[in-house]
């Protein structure tokens, strides 16, 4: 009996590891994830999985999410943990680190590290934390550099939303996780096979006040300034042109191969004023003069869909200016008030471009009109409050509006369009222009209709222009707020738009991910704070005393038989 026993335990043992053994030799042939919650939210995109499969080294991100943090940071921190964790199920090579910049006694040493993250690209916060009733604050840098080859990169993983809590912040960065390390190591593993061109010729913002945008693109395109000329083959070596802020007209021979470069699939970023005026003369004045501005692109655009308006949209939803209110002593007193020429835009669309996107700085901006076109998606990426109102060119404007409370009623135009998504098959400003002879031309091969396209609108060029130091020939980042003292996110938008344009990979799609964030409701959980303390206190006791007894009922039938 004992032997039969002891058979069949020594069969059952091998076929157990028979079993697992199988077991993993499946597993090391079929390879398959499986993720059970509705909005899929530890499953990547075909689109990261591609790129991960074209990582062929190994990519090492030190994620500077450590120590301790208040909840909201640590729900981060797991987040950045479990896809980092996914993206190594998917290929090995990729490794990860958590550390604390804060950690260690030494002041002097914490602030070296400090200096040299901010010098790579990361951007740090304060925090609050609490212990034993008490408040400190801590140093953060909630982000990551990713390192591959002699490639190095800062990722933000903290993105910052205006007028947003930390929780809701948080909960913002979780949902683009996917999208900001994905987008990183694209950036590092591909090579610059796109061109983009800053166009030169009609008095366009010069080099230094594109600079930071144009050092941006540079590290995931080759980026370069060109004139036309009227030279007809000047944009084919071009995926995407970039008009930033005209101020003299175009002529017809250059608008026509700008035409022609859309007609064959190049994507177009311009960014034109509908009106001419000057900070400059209002702050050394106190007043200027508005007048409407045409560079001859208004045809082209009016085909294309959208009409660029000779007007100047003040918004009560507005970036501060400091503004003298008196003396104190020999000094100006002087106080921020909100300049309605200048509109602060959150955007509140879904498209991937804008989506979660903090505020953009807009200044002297106007309004867009969408044309009924066939065959022409129009989608509206940026556009101002509720509470907008709409000036005619020319007008008059004066700091002297500051001195009363603006009346909101007279902010009754509502919310006005100032950048615009365009896509589809473009018909040419040139259709029934041409002559026969220019036609027939094949040197020209003149296009009609376009191929499917896309192309984005701005009625605002200053959104791309970066503020610069003449004296020193520096250039400060895109978005930067003296006043605020923050940086908008102009530079995202702007990157967001040429990613959507020439990004065939489709991984700006994943902004647009959606994670359903299970909040807990503070005052519920308020209220009901004692009910579940006394049940947490009580339900293991109880449990405990039931098992006792259940026991002492077992040992006492067992004692009777």
């Amino acid at each position: 009996m004992k032997n039969s026993k002891r058979t069949s335990a020594f069969l059952a043992f091998g076929i157990s590891l028979v079993v697992i053994f199988l077991l993993n030799f499946l597993g090391q042939l079929f390879f398959e994830r499986f993720d059970l919650t509705s909005e899929k939210r530890y499953s990547i995109s075909d689109a990261t999985k591609s790129l991960l499969a074209e990582v062929d080294d190994v990519v090492f991100a030190r994620v500077y999410l450590d120590g301790e943090l208040p909840p909201d940071y640590r729900k981060l921190q797991t987040a950045v943990k479990e896809m980092l964790d996914e993206f190594r199920a998917y290929n090995s090579k990729i490794q990860y680190e958590f550390s604390d910049p804060s950690a260690g006694d030494d002041e002097e040493e914490r602030i070296k590290r400090y200096r040299k993250l901010t010098e790579e690209g990361l951007q740090y916060t304060n925090i609050r934390i609490q212990e034993a009733g008490e408040f400190s604050e801590k140093v953060l840098f909630p982000g990551a550099i990713i390192a591959y080859g002699e490639k190095e990169i800062p990722v933000q993983l903290l993105k910052g939303l205006s007028g947003a809590s930390d929780e809701e912040m948080v909960n913002a960065s979780i949902q683009k996780i996917e999208y900001e390390l994905a987008s990183a190591l694209k950036k590092l593993i591909t090579n610059q096979d796109k061109k983009i061109g800053f166009l030169e010729g009609q008095s366009e913002y010069e080099e230094l006040k594109v600079a930071d945008l144009a050092y941006t693109l540079d590290e995931y395109y080759t980026v370069n300034r060109l004139r036309m000329d009227q030279q007809l083959g000047a944009l084919d070596d071009y995926d995407a042109l970039i008009i930033a802020g005209p101020d003299s007209s175009f002529d017809e021979r250059d608008k026509f191969i700008i035409d022609q470069f859309v007609m064959r699939g190049g994507k177009l970023l311009i960014l034109v004023d509908g009106v001419r005026a000057s900070m400059d003369s209002v702050q050394a004045t106190g007043m200027d003069v508005s007048v409407p501005k045409s560079v001859n692109l208004e045809d082209m655009l009016f085909r294309y869909g959208v009409r660029i308006n000779p007007n100047l949209i003040m918004d009560m939803q507005a970036l501060p200016i400091p503004v003298v209110t008196g003396m104190m002593g020999t000094q100006a007193r002087q106080e921020l008030y909100p300049w309605y020429y200048f509109p602060m835009i959150l955007p509140k669309e879904n498209h991937p471009i804008v989506k979660n996107l903090d505020g953009i700085a807009s200044k002297f901006a106007s309004s867009i009109d969408t044309i009924g076109r066939k065959g022409i998606r129009k989608t509206i990426l940026l556009q101002t409050s509720v509470y907008s109102k709409l000036v005619n060119a020319p007008s008059r404007i004066s700091l002297n509006i500051l001195r009363q409370k603006p009346q909101q009623e007279n902010f009754n135009s509502g919310p006005q369009a100032l950048a615009v998504l365009l896509e589809g098959e473009f018909e040419s400003v040139f259709n029934n222009r041409m002559p026969q002879q220019l036609l027939s031309n094949t040197d020209i091969d003149f296009k009609g209709i376009s191929v499917p396209n896309k192309m984005i609108v701005i009625s605002d060029g200053d959104i791309i222009r970066n503020d610069v130091s003449l004296e020193r020939q520096e250039f400060f980042p895109l978005g930067s707020d003296k006043y605020l003292q923050k940086v908008h996110a102009n530079k995202e938008f702007l990157m967001n738009s040429i990613d959507y344009m020439l990004d065939d990979s489709g991984l700006i799609e994943l902004r647009s991910k959606e994670l359903k964030m299970r909040l807990l409701d503070q005052q519920k959980a308020s209220s009901a704070r004692f009910n579940w303390q006394l049940f947490n206190m009580s339900l293991p006791l109880l449990l405990i005393w039931l098992m006792g007894l259940a026991l002492f009922a077992w040992k006492r039938n067992k004692h009777r038989r």
